[in-house]
């Protein structure tokens, strides 16, 4: 059904029309003052993102849902203040543009670069406790709400780290802006990013060769007097779960111009598979704020409450608005995807589709660390893209959690890690991820399934007219 749309001066309670509903996967806050205190906090600090860029994410996701784009999210499982270091940051941005040049040269459209930082320190759990050894104490929450270390200590929920979540993402965010506007993200810096990282892997040799192809492309502009200053700088936006209300409430901002409230701590908010009740706290925050925003649907996913959260989060029908992120799983995605496109293509809504091939994919190797395979991930991807060959619809883009660094975490890829390898850099704090050289391999293998797209032909992949969407 359409829902009539929402006048802007409604949006004024965002911040607490969620209050009085169940909400999930909420701390047990054991001092409501000390949360108070470190709220109202929050409530007084600058914005970590503004409205105009939460706009111009909404523009971009819009070209993504009419087909004129391709979304690569990607980051960390779990952030954490530990690690929120020059170098990883730098790493991880690293890795997401090298994808986005390779998915730009192949699908010759532009790429929406999101990443999950400044924000991605909560996580939801599947038990609200941790048991070891006969001791019982809270689930590891994340660096947002308490520690790793098993001890009553440390697993106390503290609400001064919604304060220390702010600090890093600010952190985050400074280093981000300044490298994508001051000369990192230059595209003509497309060998120098391949340096230190993948330079043996195959992944790396076949990355050399695009970069060679891109700066002869270049080189031809340029003899041909084409300004290529624009090259110098890239749009990048960032994204995290939106699961601790309190912080996110906190965060919200009423812009003057226009009355909406917008959740300030990110440009882009995704809802899981465990906040996603049509009559939940978080379902009714999102509604409220009017940033770009996405739910995660897994296999037992209806037809009918996906369109109930198509009605309740994009009642206006406004493309850009809502993504929805499929993690099915490699053995339903063929499945479960296909019904959800045609229902909601049949009410005329343009959202965008993208795949999560990692969370519905994860195993337990027989050492005991959680892991994923690269190849079953990699067959959620295929998947996804052929259900959308198959409907003329289109493919988004992924969604991946991934790092810059060299890590053990997820078995195969190019450069294979196998079993006995998981224990060597075993270092994520909650899901493992794909390493740098995976991360790669990705990209390439779904440029190569989006070339095979109806529309794209084999030398699609050469056209310098959309370099700089890279």
């Amino acid at each position: 059904m359409r829902v009539s749309k929402r006048e802007p001066e409604t949006m004024k309670d965002a911040r607490d029309s969620w209050r009085g509903l169940p909400a999930a996967q909420q701390p047990d806050w054991p001092d409501r003052a000390e949360l108070r205190v470190a709220t109202e906090q929050l409530e007084l600090a600058p914005p970590l993102v503004f409205a105009a860029e939460c706009d111009l994410l909404r523009r971009r996701m819009a070209a993504v849902a009419r087909g004129e784009a391709v979304l690569l999210q990607g980051g960390d499982c779990a952030e954490t203040f530990a690690r929120t270091t020059a170098e990883s940051i730098h790493g991880k941005l690293k890795t997401l543009l090298q994808m986005a040049v390779v998915l730009t040269h192949a699908t010759a459209l532009p790429v929406v670069k999101v990443g999950r930082l400044a924000g991605q320190y909560a996580k939801p759990r599947s038990s609200a406790v941790e048991r070891r050894g006969g001791i019982e104490l809270p689930s590891y929450r994340g660096d947002a709400v308490n520690g790793a270390e098993f001890t009553a200590e440390a697993r106390r929920p503290d609400p001064d780290r919604l304060r220390r979540m702010y600090e890093s993402s600010a952190i985050t965010l400074n280093l981000v802006r300044a490298l994508t506007t001051g000369g990192f993200a230059d595209l003509r810096q497309v060998h120098a990013w391949n340096q230190g990282f993948v330079a043996d892997s195959r992944a790396g040799e076949r990355y050399e060769r695009l970069a060679d192809a891109i700066d002869r492309s270049l080189a031809f502009m340029q003899a041909c007097g084409v300004d290529t200053r624009e090259l110098g700088t890239t749009e990048f936006f960032v994204s995290h779960e939106g699961l601790l209300l309190e912080y996110e409430a906190a965060l919200t901002r009423a812009d003057p111009g226009t009355g909406r409230s917008y959740a300030t701590s990110g440009h882009l908010l995704w809802m899981g598979e465990r906040t996603r009740d049509l009559d939940g706290a978080h379902v009714e925050y999102f509604s409220r704020v009017a940033n770009p925003i996405a739910v995660k649907i897994g296999p037992t996913a209806s037809p009918d409450s996906v369109m109930a959260l198509l009605d309740r989060l994009d009642p206006d029908r406004e493309p850009g608005r809502l993504t929805f992120v499929v993690r099915a799983g490699a053995e339903r995605i063929r499945d479960v995807l296909p019904t959800l496109v045609q229902k909601v293509e049949a009410e005329g809504a343009l959202v965008c589709w993208v795949s999560d091939p990692m969370h519905g994919n994860t195993i337990t190797a027989a050492s005991g660390h959680k892991t994923r395979r690269f190849d079953t991930i990699l067959d959620e991807v295929r998947g996804f893209v052929e259900v959308h060959r198959e409907l003329g619809s289109h493919p988004g883009g992924i969604h991946v959690e991934l790092t810059g660094d060299d890590v053990t975490e997820c078995i195969g890829g190019g450069n294979t890690v196998l079993p006995e390898h998981l224990h060597q850099r075993y270092e994520t704090a909650c899901d493992p991820r794909l390493n740098h050289t995976q991360s790669l391999d990705l990209a390439f293998l779904l440029a190569e399934m989006y070339r095979e797209l109806p529309g794209r032909s084999a030398g699609s992949d050469a056209r310098p007219a959309h370099l700089p969407s890279a």
